[in-house]
């Protein structure tokens, strides 16, 4: 089993961030300051930090036809999982920067994946494999 990442975010608002990642996407709370949350993300530790201000965005990549944010991080899921939140965030109306599909289909690597942004504007991609052996296939 791979091992935990840990991954610290600039958020402008702190209680937006805990509705999105704690009620939305159904992350455990960890522990918290008046400045930072901890999160149990998809059993990884993602720790949203207040800023003043965000930081400027490069231009995207482009990748199988989409405008790919960069940066952006994010988690492999079981399939299951991904589609079940996929649906979870249609169902409350997330503005999509990739809507969900499957991507590089009969290639080495095909993969679901979606693209979004939480309430501050950091790009996340949730993915997920049929055969998790493809994740690093070339």
């Amino acid at each position: 089993m791979p091992q935990p990442f840990h991954l610290a975010i600039p958020v402008i608002d702190l209680a937006a961030s805990a509705a999105f990642y704690g009620e939305l996407l159904g992350c455990e709370r960890g522990r918290s300051d008046a400045h930072w949350i901890d999160w149990n993300f998809f059993g990884h530790q993602l720790v949203t930090h207040k800023v003043a201000a965000m930081p400027e965005e490069p231009a995207p990549n482009q990748v199988d036809s989409h405008a790919v944010p960069v940066p952006h991080f994010g988690v492999v899921l079981d399939m299951d999982d991904w589609k079940a939140l996929a649906h979870r965030l249609e169902t409350a109306g997330v503005a999509f920067i990739v809507e969900p599909y499957l991507r590089f289909v009969g290639q080495p690597g095909e993969q679901a994946t979606m693209f979004f942004r939480d309430p501050n504007g950091n790009a996340l991609e949730l993915k997920a494999f049929a055969d998790p052996g493809q994740l690093f296939a070339t």
